[in-house]
C-alpha cells in the first residue's frame, strides 16, 4: 500500500512509530505537512499539491492533525476522502469528536455513562448551574482545551462562580462538569482500534493535581480494565465514527464515565506503559480495510 501521514512532523513520536510500521510490513509512506497542503477543489478531478507535486496514487491516508489546525487539516483530510483514498479517521468524525460539548451529547443519547455536565451562555445563569452539578467542588473546562490546558478544579461555591464568570466576561465557550472524588485523580485510557480495545493504561496526576494528563506530570501504567469499561470504550468510538481513537474514562462509584474521546490519541505514554505495539496493529487495520472510495465506520449522526 501507498499510505500518507498527515503529520506536521516526521519526528513526533507517534509518526515515527507509524512510519516504521508502516515500512517494516513493506508499505511505502510518506509524511506530509498539512498546513503545506493546498487543493483545487474541481468538479470533476479534486487534486492536492504539496511543495510543487501533485499528491496521487495514495491508498490509505491516516490524519495526525492537532486541535489547533482542526479546520484546515479536515479540509485537507476530506479533500482526499473525495479523491477516493481510505482515511484511518474521517474528516466529519473528527470534527465531531474536537467538539467537546457536541460530543458529549452525541454520547449522552446513546446511553454512555458521563460526568453531569452543564452549560450555560449567561452569567446571570451561574448559581443555577453549580447547583445542576452537585455544587462545588466541581470542573470548569475550555471547550477548546486539550492536554489539561483550560481545564480548572474550583473547590468551593465562591471560586467556581469567580472562574465561571471570568471565562464568561472573556466570551470563552465553558462547560462545568461534576468532580468525580472517588477516582483520587485517575484516568483509564483505552486505545480502541476497529472494534477493540488493544491496549489500556491507568494515568495517575501528580500530588496536589487533578489533571492525569502526561503532558501535565502524569505518570502511566498498565491496568486491567472491566468488562464494561472495555465495552465502553468501544461504543464510543463508534458513536464518534472513529475507527482509531484514544476514549478517557473516569472509575466512579456508579460505573465507567467518559470524559474525552480522542481522534488523534498519542502512542508514546501507552506503547511505553503496556510494551505493546499499537502503531503495527494501526497498519494492520488498514491492511484490512482500506478500499478505495470508502470511508470510516458509521457513528452519529450530528
Amino acid at each position: 500500500m501507498k499510505i500518507a501521514v498527515l503529520s506536521r512532523s516526521r519526528n513526533i513520536y507517534s509518526t515515527q512509530r507509524l512510519v516504521e510500521a508502516a515500512e517494516e510490513r513493506g508499505h511505502k509512506i510518506r509524511v506530509i505537512n498539512t498546513l503545506r497542503c493546498y487543493m483545487n477543489i474541481a468538479s470533476h478531478r479534486p487534486t492536492i499539491h504539496y511543495q510543487g507535486d501533485e499528491l496521487d496514487d495514495f491508498d490509505a491516508v491516516i490524519p495526525r492533525i492537532g486541535a489547533s489546525v482542526t479546520f484546515y487539516g479536515t479540509a485537507v483530510l476530506r479533500q482526499f476522502e473525495m479523491m477516493g483514498v481510505f482515511p484511518l479517521n474521517e474528516s466529519v468524525a473528527i470534527t465531531r469528536s474536537r467538539d467537546k460539548l457536541r460530543s458529549l451529547q452525541l454520547l449522552s443519547r446513546k446511553g454512555i455513562g458521563l460526568p453531569v455536565t452543564g452549560f450555560a451562555h449567561s452569567p446571570g445563569d451561574v448559581a443555577d448551574l453549580i447547583d445542576m452539578v452537585g455544587g462545588a467542588p466541581l470542573v470548569i473546562k475550555l471547550l477548546e482545551g486539550t492536554q489539561g490546558i483550560g481545564v480548572v478544579l474550583a473547590e468551593t461555591r465562591k471560586a467556581a462562580e469567580s472562574v465561571i464568570e471570568a471565562f464568561m466576561g472573556l466570551k470563552a465557550n465553558i462547560m462545568v462538569q461534576e468532580y468525580i472524588r472517588e477516582a483520587k485523580g485517575a484516568d483509564i485510557r483505552c486505545l480502541v482500534v476497529g472494534n477493540k480495545v488493544v491496549a489500556a493504561m491507568k494515568r495517575q496526576a501528580l500530588p496536589g493535581e487533578f489533571r492525569s494528563n502526561l503532558h501535565r506530570g502524569g505518570t502511566a501504567e498498565l491496568v486491567k480494565i472491566t468488562p464494561e469499561e472495555r465495552s465502553t470504550a468501544v461504543r464510543a468510538a463508534r458513536i464518534m465514527g472513529l475507527n482509531v481513537a484514544g476514549v478517557d474514562i473516569l472509575r466512579s462509584n456508579h460505573g465507567a464515565l467518559v470524559m474525552e474521546v480522542n481522534s488523534s490519541p498519542g502512542l508514546e505514554g501507552i506503547e511505553k506503559a503496556t510494551g505493546k505495539n499499537i502503531a503495527g496493529q494501526i497498519i494492520e487495520f488498514l491492511e484490512k480495510n482500506a478500499k478505495a472510495g470508502r470511508t470510516a465506520t458509521k457513528g452519529a449522526k450530528g
